[in-house]
């Protein structure tokens, strides 16, 4: 089996930890350009899904999801650090033991609530763009946000297990890739299917939800309906990157890695 890409997941937690130990605030601050840019990825995603929703056509969501392979697109190249793929990285280095467990909850939490910061800042800077303030224009968010709100806990849990497990293959998978191209067809691929499928991730939730509270929005969007989607989302995303990615592929390729170390 190619243990390659193993070996970049392991560099990419290691530089990720160095950014953290030389300056907090800039680990902060690369966790909010992450959720930044799945709020372009958001926007570009509802805003094209609603000319359909309105419409009442069939192809509201698979429009919404091609479009929103935007934001994978501008994290893997622009930079940014997401919790969800932390998930991944941080579980895989700490069971090579190349860094601290303790180190990595740290990691987890300081990603976390830059992300948050970040989807706050850009819900502020749509709002004060007003082009979202129209009901012609964020029927779809809404509708979609207020879906996400009402939704079992149990059912949220799963979706989030599943959904994280894609998308840190999204990640995953394209590193082994040579051509550019070839990367981003592939991310954009899988985010699609995580989106189609109707999958729950925390952040691009979290850029979601903000965006909704900052607009005009019914009674049924509230911040309690927030943490009844975001507790069970960000835990079912933990497993889904930590134990079904991270654990896992330590756990199938371990006699190789073993081989390689000594």
């Amino acid at each position: 089996m190619e243990t390659g890409p193993l070996l970049k997941v392991e560099e990419l937690a290691l530089k990720k930890h160095k950014i953290f130990r030389q300056s907090k605030i800039r680990y902060i601050a690369r966790a909010m350009l992450a959720s930044m840019f799945i709020g372009f990825g958001v926007i570009v995603a509802f805003k094209t899904g609603n000319f359909f929703y309105l419409e009442h056509s069939p192809l509201t969501y698979p429009m919404a999801a091609i479009t929103f392979g935007a934001a994978i697109i501008l994290i893997a190249y622009g930079g940014g650090d997401l919790f969800t793929g932390n998930t991944f990285y941080y579980t895989y280095a700490a069971l090579r033991k190349k860094m601290k467990w303790i180190e990595v909850v740290k990691l987890w939490i300081f990603s976390y609530c830059g992300n948050i910061l970040g989807a706050s800042a850009f819900a502020l800077l749509i709002f004060l763009t007003g082009l979202f303030t129209d009901s012609s224009v964020n029927g779809f968010l809404l509708y979609v946000v207020e879906h996400k709100m009402t939704t079992s806990t149990t059912e949220l849990f799963f979706r989030a297990i599943l959904c994280n497990w894609l998308v840190c293959l999204a990640f995953f998978i394209p590193m082994s890739f040579k051509q550019d191209g070839a990367k981003m067809f592939a991310m954009m691929l899988f985010v699609f299917c995580f989106f189609i499928s109707g999958y729950e991730h925390s952040i691009a939730n979290m850029c979601t939800f903000a965006i909704a509270l900052v607009l005009n929005h019914p009674g049924t969007i509230s911040f309690a309906g927030v943490l009844h989607n975001l507790i069970p989302v960000t835990l079912g995303n933990l497993i889904g990157g930590g134990l079904l990615m991270g654990f896992m592929y330590y756990y199938v390729n371990k006699p190789f890695l073993d081989s390689e170390d000594h």
